[in-house]
């Protein structure tokens, strides 16, 4: 009898043990408030998309904004064309490219420029390229105390004068001189021109390798001076070449600070 009794004792408890269990579980009013557990303060579903593991970044640890990691080599070019960008900014003194040069109208092609200008049925051109067109006024003067000396760069590029009426071409190829040259001339009293013919052409139609051209050294020393007064009639003057050198000089420094954007967005990898 005894035994039945402590059986039926065990099995009460076990009972009430298992129903205290699972009010605890169920949310009955004996259930534990875990008030302050990131359980009970966030959302199951919000705290699994809450917590997504990010991938290992792949940009640039140097801060240029770039998807991929720089060599060395592309690293110091970058830096440096930060500094040689900015100096020759505040080199340049013209910020903006003319569309006319003293009544010539310019066209634009990459490096190659045309200025043209016509009068009745009478067109003027002149053609250059300021690619390799840059030299120095003079011999910079050493100064220990400067890091760099002061050096005029100008552009005198080889430039080509077409005078043209209906489809006859008159065409002469000329040089500006070289500051000593123009020195040399002045002392023997033999021009103050700041350019000179290298040769000299006349075809019909569109120019062909065929066409005959002379140069200008083996020119007939009065008829190279007919030519050169020519010039100067149809307004290809030493004035108007000078502003040309301006503009060359303005245009192709221009072009030099793009080409350094382009090639410091090239080794950012933008």
């Amino acid at each position: 009898m005894n035994g039945i009794v402590k059986t039926v004792f065990k099995v009460s408890s076990l009972r009430c043990f298992s129903n205290l269990l699972r009010q605890n579980v169920s949310g009955g009013p004996a259930k534990r408030q875990f008030a302050r557990t990131l359980w009970h303060l966030c959302n199951r579903n919000d705290f699994s998309n809450n917590l997504q593991l990010s991938p290992p970044s792949t940009m640039c640890s140097c801060g240029c904004g770039s998807m991929k990691a720089h060599t060395k080599a592309e690293k110091e070019l970058v830096e440096f064309l930060n500094e040689e960008i900015a100096a020759e900014k505040n080199l340049q003194k013209t910020k903006s490219i003319p569309s006319e040069v003293c009544g010539f109208k310019v066209t634009l092609d990459g490096s190659e420029v045309s200025l043209s200008k016509s009068s009745g049925d009478e067109t003027i051109e002149i053609n250059f390229n300021v690619n390799h067109s840059v030299d120095t006024d003079a011999e910079p003067e050493l100064n220990p105390n400067m890091d760099k000396p002061d050096i005029e760069l100008r552009s005198r590029p080889t430039f080509e004068v077409d005078i043209k009426k209906g489809n006859k071409t008159l065409g002469f190829t000329c040089s500006y001189c070289s500051a000593q040259g123009q020195e040399e001339h002045q002392d023997d009293n033999y021009s103050d021109d700041i350019f000179g013919i290298d040769e000299v052409t006349f075809y019909e139609g569109e120019w062909k390798d065929s066409n005959y051209a002379v140069t200008g050294e083996v020119l007939d020393g009065y008829l190279y001076d007919l030519f050169m007064n020519l010039l100067e009639e149809k307004g290809v003057t030493n004035e108007l070449m000078e502003k040309v050198s301006d503009f060359a000089t303005a245009y192709e420094h221009s072009s030099y600070i793009k080409m350094l954007e382009s090639v410091q967005k090239f080794a950012a990898g933008k």
